[in-house]
C-alpha cells in the first residue's frame, strides 16, 4: 500500500476534473489518477506557434500520422491523440465502432467541441414512456441546480430561447450570427414555425468573472485553435479550470502515467477498499488506498476497470450482480445532414474566427411528429471559403493569386446527431485471451445501430436537405447515404448505467455502485439514455452532484 487517501478519482477529463474539485473543496484528501502523460497548460499547447515555427509547416510524414474522424492530424493537433495501434481493441465482425480516446492529463476535455446544452425533462423520463432502457432514477430538477452550478464555474456562453426541450441556463453573452447565418434563421422559422435555429452554447468565456480571473483564465479571442490548447484559458477544460481549482485546496494530489488495472474489493466491509495501478513506463504494480472510489475514465474505460475488477464476490466484475456492467453501450447517431451554398451577400464578411457554429434544437417527437420515437439536433454554420478553395479554382499565376484574395461565396453545412436507444445486446466485455502490453485484457466491442436508429438517420437527411431548400440555399447535397459507424460521434455513453432497481442497473440516482456503497461512476458509462443534445455539460453536472453526496455519505458515515 503506498497512501491512503480520503477519495481516489481514476480520470482526469471532464468529469474527473469536476469530481476532484468538489471533493477537494470539501475537504477531502483527493487523489487523481492519470493513465497518460503530465501535460502543462499553456507550456504544452501549440496555439502560439505560427505555421512556420511547426516541423514541415504543420504536415505530418505519412508513417507517423495519426488520424481523428477520419482525417490525418496535422502535428499541431496530433499531440494529444493516441496511435490506435498501440492501443488496440477489438470489434464483433461486421460491426464496425471507433474508440476516440485521449491518454494525457485533462483527457478529452482537452479535445471536445466545446457545445454545451442541457438535457430536458422530456429526455430524462423517455426511457420510462417509451420503455426503451431503465428508467432514469433521476429528473431535470435533480439535476438544474448542479447545471447552474457548473455553467457559472465553466462559463458558457449562449442565447436563451425559452424551449423545453433545450433548457435554457446561467449564460455568458452569446456570440453572434452572421449575416447569411441570420437569413437562415428568419426563412426557416417562417417555413417551418415551430423550428428554432440558434447560436451554440459553448464552453467559451465571452465575459470572465472575477473567479475565473482568478484562476488565469481570460476572455476568448475568436481564433478557433481550440484544438492546440487554449493558452488563455477561454475554453474550459479540466486543465484550465477544475483542477487549478482543487489544487488551490491543498487537498489534492495527481499522478500521471499510471493506468488503472482494477477496483480492489475487501469482502469484510463490502467496500472498495482501493484502485490497482500498472505504471505506464516500469509495468510495476501497486494499490493507492481510499474511502470512497470516482471512476472518471470514460464510458468505455470506466466499463474496463470494472469488469476487469473480477473476485469471490464478482466473478464477472465489480458491483455486477445485475449482470448490466459494460451493457447498453450507446452513441450518437452522427454522419447526417446535408450542404449548400447561398449566392449573394458578397458585401458581407465576419469578424474573426468564432469557434461556435449555430444549433437547431429537436422537434421531431417534440412539435412534429414522426414514425420513431426519440429525435435529433441539427449543429451548422455557414461561412465563406478563402483561399485554400484554390484547389478547384481554374487560372494560374498572379491571376489566380490575386482572386484568391478575395473570399469565396456563402456555404452553410448542417450535421445531425440524433439519439441512439439503449440495446443491452451493445455491449463491452474483455477479450477471452489478448492482453495489451501492461498484462490488462483487450476490450471487445459488440455494437450496432437499431432500426429505430436508421430510421431516425433517414428523415434526419431529409430533414436537412428539406430546410436548406426552404430556405433559398442551392447546389444541396446530403451528406452520406449512411450514418457514420458508432464511436465516430465521440459521445461514447452507457455500459455502467443508472437505474431504479438493483437488478436491472448498476448504479443508483447518486451515482453509487448498487452493490459497493463507496464506488461512483460519474462519466458517460452512467448514462440511462443519450437524449441528443452534446453530452459533456450532463457529465460536469452529474459529477458535481454526485461528488457532493459523496462528500456528505462520507461525514453521516453512511458509506
Amino acid at each position: 500500500m503506498t497512501a491512503d487517501f480520503d477519495a481516489i478519482v481514476v480520470g482526469s477529463g471532464m468529469s474527473g476534473g469536476w469530481a476532484a474539485k468538489e471533493l477537494a473543496e470539501r475537504g477531502l484528501k483527493t487523489l487523481v489518477i492519470e493513465r497518460g502523460r503530465h501535460i502543462e497548460h499553456g507550456a504544452d499547447y501549440t496555439d502560439f506557434k505560427a505555421p512556420w515555427e511547426l516541423p514541415n509547416l504543420d504536415a505530418v510524414p505519412e508513417r507517423e500520422q495519426v488520424h481523428y474522424g477520419g482525417r490525418a492530424l496535422p502535428a499541431s493537433m496530433a499531440h494529444f491523440r493516441i496511435k490506435e495501434d498501440e492501443h488496440p481493441y477489438s470489434v464483433a465482425e461486421g460491426k464496425p465502432f471507433r474508440w476516440f480516446r485521449g491518454y494525457h492529463l485533462g483527457g478529452r476535455s482537452l479535445m471536445w467541441a466545446r457545445q454545451s446544452y442541457r438535457m430536458s425533462e422530456m429526455d430524462f423520463e423517455a426511457n420510462k414512456k417509451d420503455g426503451y432502457g431503465n428508467d432514469w432514477p433521476i429528473r431535470y430538477g435533480d439535476l438544474a441546480p448542479w447545471y447552474d452550478h457548473v455553467e457559472r464555474f465553466a462559463g458558457i456562453s449562449g442565447q436563451a430561447e425559452g424551449l423545453p426541450q433545450l433548457p435554457d441556463g446561467q449564460f455568458q453573452p452569446p456570440m453572434e450570427l452572421n449575416c447569411v447565418e441570420e437569413v437562415f434563421r428568419d426563412r426557416l422559422h417562417e417555413a417551418y414555425p415551430t423550428r428554432r435555429l440558434t447560436i451554440g452554447r459553448c464552453a467559451h468565456l465571452t465575459q470572465p468573472t472575477e473567479e475565473q480571473q482568478a484562476l488565469g483564465r481570460g476572455e476568448c479571442q475568436a481564433r478557433s485553435l481550440c484544438p492546440r490548447g487554449c493558452s488563455y484559458g477561454a475554453y474550459f477544460s479540466s486543465l484550465s479550470a477544475t483542477l487549478p481549482a482543487a489544487r488551490k485546496t491543498g487537498n489534492l494530489t495527481v499522478v500521471t502515467d499510471e493506468i488503472g488495472h482494477s477496483v480492489v474489493h475487501d469482502p469484510a466491509t463490502g467496500k472498495a477498499s482501493g484502485v490497482r495501478v500498472v505504471d505506464a513506463v516500469t509495468r510495476e504494480h501497486k494499490v493507492y488506498t481510499g474511502r470512497i472510489v470516482f471512476l472518471c475514465a470514460s464510458a468505455i474505460g470506466s466499463a474496463q476497470i470494472m469488469l476487469n475488477s473480477r473476485s469471490e464476490k464478482f466473478p464477472t466484475g465489480i458491483a455486477n450482480s445485475s449482470d448490466m456492467l459494460g451493457r447498453n453501450l450507446m452513441d450518437h447517431v452522427s454522419g447526417l445532414g446535408a450542404n449548400g451554398y447561398l449566392p449573394g451577400y458578397a458585401d458581407q464578411y465576419y469578424k474573426g474566427r468564432r469557434p461556435t457554429g449555430f444549433y437547431i434544437p429537436r422537434f421531431r417527437n417534440v412539435t412534429e411528429d414522426a414514425d420513431f420515437v426519440r429525435g435529433y439536433g441539427f449543429q451548422g454554420g455557414a461561412s465563406r471559403g478563402d483561399w485554400r478553395r484554390g484547389g478547384g479554382q481554374i487560372g494560374i499565376g498572379a491571376e489566380l493569386k490575386q482572386d484568391l484574395r478575395t473570399p469565396g461565396g456563402w456555404s452553410v453545412w448542417l450535421a445531425g446527431f440524433g439519439e441512439m436507444l439503449p440495446n443491452p445486446d451493445n455491449r463491452v466485455t474483455l477479450h477471452p485471451n489478448k492482453v495489451d502490453k501492461w498484462g490488462i485484457p483487450l476490450l471487445h466491442i459488440d455494437c450496432a445501430y437499431g432500426e429505430n436508429d436508421l430510421k431516425m438517420a433517414r428523415q434526419a437527411n431529409r430533414d436537412a436537405v428539406d430546410m436548406l431548400k426552404a430556405a433559398g440555399f442551392q447546389g444541396v447535397r446530403e451528406r452520406g447515404d449512411e450514418p457514420h459507424e458508432p464511436g465516430r460521434a465521440i459521445h461514447e455513453m452507457g455500459t455502467v448505467g443508472m437505474g431504479r432497481d438493483p437488478k436491472t442497473s448498476v448504479l443508483n440516482g447518486f451515482n453509487q455502485a448498487h452493490d459497493v456503497p463507496n464506488l461512483f461512476v460519474t462519466d458517460g458509462a452512467c448514462m440511462a439514455s443519450t437524449a441528443c443534445q452534446n453530452p459533456s455539460l450532463t457529465y460536469m453536472a452529474i459529477s458535481a452532484r454526485a461528488a457532493h453526496h459523496a462528500a456528505e455519505f462520507l461525514k453521516e458515515g453512511k458509506i
